[in-house]
């Protein structure tokens, strides 16, 4: 996603350049959905020269009509991919940094008979019955901050610190599960692992206690979900006032011993 919106971003008129790469939210492994996305992109003021089909309109600091610009944007990306708003970003904004809040779902079907066709491509087909209980039971132990070195893809230099602020699941009719997940940030791979480890817990194949267990050792032996079944659903960010703190405090490298509790 992130390469496409920059060639459409690539096509401005003249006196629009970006200057700068886009900056998303959070990378998403490949084949995981976006439902809110964000990104921010630094761009120079646009000089008001003309453009083959007319003049674009700008106000007196340069910038043009972003809903006009957002038309223009949709019009070069592919159909799966779409620009929902655009505005000039408060100062101290940062997509990825600022944020302290990301939140996913993930579709599962235990129908005996997979995924019903039209949900094949966002939900995972589970050939076992699952209990929602045992899997919600088995989540509490995983709130809170912790080390989720063993839910995570590690990466040389990278904490896999991180606050797990809700992990529930409920069933939506007869055979669609759906688990609900956020954090402050997720490392590589972490949703998808944390619901590898709980659909086990959910079928019977392992413990309750199982996926604690599992954080406690920081060793990664973790089922990882397929992608498709997860989807990127909302990004939160504090008051304009707080951005700019935000970011510095995210940028900070944590390293404190997190506990169970």
């Amino acid at each position: 996603m992130q390469g496409v919106l920059e060639d459409a971003l690539a096509k401005q008129p003249p006196g629009a350049e970006v200057a700068s790469p886009t900056v998303v939210a959070g990378r998403t492994d490949a084949g995981v959905h976006a439902e809110r996305q964000v990104l921010h992109v630094d761009v120079a003021p646009f000089a008001g020269r003309m453009r083959p089909a007319g003049r674009l309109t700008v106000d007196e600091n340069g910038i043009p009509d972003l809903d006009r610009m957002r038309h223009r944007w949709n019009r070069y990306l592919p159909p799966d991919v779409r620009v929902l708003h655009a505005s000039v970003a408060p100062d101290g904004f940062d997509a990825r940094f600022s944020a302290i809040r990301r939140r996913y779902r993930y579709q599962v079907s235990d129908a005996p008979w997979g995924v019903a066709p039209l949900r094949r491509h966002d939900t995972l087909a589970w050939p076992r019955p699952l209990s929602v209980d045992a899997m919600n039971e088995a989540s509490d132990a995983l709130l809170g901050l912790h080390d989720f070195a063993a839910y995570c893809k590690q990466r040389e230099g990278a904490t896999t610190i991180r606050e797990l602020q809700q992990l529930t699941w409920t069933r939506v009719g007869d055979h669609e599960v759906h688990a609900h997940v956020s954090a402050d940030a997720f490392c590589h791979s972490m949703v998808r692992s944390l619901v590898g480890a709980l659909l086990l817990v959910g079928d019977g194949r392992r413990d309750i206690a199982w996926p604690g267990r599992l954080l406690d050792s920081q060793i990664r032996d973790s089922a990882v979900a397929p992608a498709h079944g997860l989807t990127l659903v909302g990004v939160d960010y504090p008051p304009d006032a707080e951005l700019a703190a935000r970011a510095e405090q995210t940028r900070n490298v944590r390293s404190a011993t997190p506990g169970r509790g």
